[in-house]
């Protein structure tokens, strides 16, 4: 859990997740999070989205390379590479 904390910890500020084992298990709850959103609050999904600065050009080439995924996954994806992409910043720069 020890890497995860630095995740969870960031991800915790967007969505009210329990803490999480595995990775995998974060990333199940978010793309059911996100499901949610793209069905019922999509202005609150663009909202988090663009706080976290994913990318909305990356975001729109993703979601058109991956069409056959659900549109919940391939922007939890997103959201977690972006988010990790903060952690490893933060790391580089703390030293």
């Amino acid at each position: 859990m020890d890497q995860l904390a630095p995740l969870y910890s960031i991800i915790s500020k967007d969505f009210e997740i329990d803490e999480l084992t595995t990775e995998a298990l974060i990333r199940e709850r978010l793309v059911e999070a996100f499901a949610y959103l793209l069905d019922n609050d999509i202005s609150k999904m663009m909202n988090i989205l663009y706080r976290t600065d994913v990318d909305e050009v990356k975001l729109k080439k993703l979601l058109i390379s991956n069409s056959e995924l659900p549109s919940a996954e391939v922007i939890a994806d997103a959201y977690i590479a972006r988010q990790k992409e903060k952690i490893e910043t933060r790391k580089k720069y703390s030293r």
